[in-house]
């Protein structure tokens, strides 16, 4: 049988979602809990792959397990057992064809910057001293509808078949001196959001115009790109599936 997890975690201390080697993800600490507690082997598959340091506010994992499951219960253990960093909102049962991967229909990913000091948010938002034009940004956001190959926001050297993305949804709030900007499509590349909001934030100080953001897409180099904003400010907020 078939289940998905509904999970949310703060990466700071975890090298990203995927398991890797001599590093502790945030798969391989949920394998851990899982196999201990139902005492088997489970692997987990993700809905997608956070870099180090990214949080995620909502995030779906399928595994196979052979028996029915109680799920108030199991949601429960696990959670006593997890860190403190990781949560289980839900466990529930799907079709044995659903995948967490290749059946989500979008992703949404927020990112979050405070524009001054702020002793409580420096661990989740990013601070940047400079004043920002948010319009002109926003301007940029509607330039990303035009388009579908963002290979110029990719990491480079990453093994994708193609560029190509669908975004559906991107625009920049402002509340005082808080700003959030949310992006969503139907997938996302490597470093994509980081460099998008960095890109982005070139063109709030005025050091990139809107004809400039077109040519870095046309251009299809992540040279021409901006910076990488930091991880720490970039959530997974809401993962969508035709059936849930």
């Amino acid at each position: 049988m078939r289940y998905f997890i509904e999970f949310a975690y703060n990466g700071k201390n975890y090298f990203g979602f995927q398991k890797q080697p001599d590093a502790i993800s945030i798969q391989e600490t949920l394998d851990k809990a899982l196999n201990l507690l139902f005492k088997t082997t489970i692997e987990i598959v993700g809905a997608g792959r956070t870099d180090s340091g990214v949080h995620a506010k909502q995030m779906y994992a399928h595994f196979d397990y052979d028996n029915e499951i109680d799920t108030a219960f199991w949601i429960k253990k696990l959670n006593s057992y997890l860190p403190k960093d990781i949560v289980i909102y839900t466990i529930f049962k799907v079709h044995n064809d659903a995948h967490a991967r290749f059946d989500a229909i979008s992703r949404t990913y927020e990112y979050y910057i405070h524009t001054f000091k702020d002793v409580f948010l420096h661990e989740g938002s990013w601070h940047y001293y400079n004043t920002l034009d948010v319009n002109k940004m926003n301007e940029a956001c509607k330039i990303l509808f035009e388009y579908i190959d963002f290979e110029c926001f990719s990491k480079v050297h990453t093994d994708v078949n193609t560029f190509n993305c669908k975004i559906s949804e991107a625009f920049w709030q402002q509340n005082g001196h808080h700003l959030v900007f949310t992006i969503t499509a139907d997938r996302f590349l490597r470093n994509m959001v980081r460099a998008i909001v960095g890109t982005m934030i070139n063109i709030g100080i005025g050091k990139v115009s809107i004809t400039d953001f077109k040519a870095i897409i046309e251009s299809k180099s992540r040279k021409e790109a901006g910076f990488s904003v930091p991880a720490h400010g970039l959530y997974l907020v809401k993962v969508k599936y035709p059936y849930i």
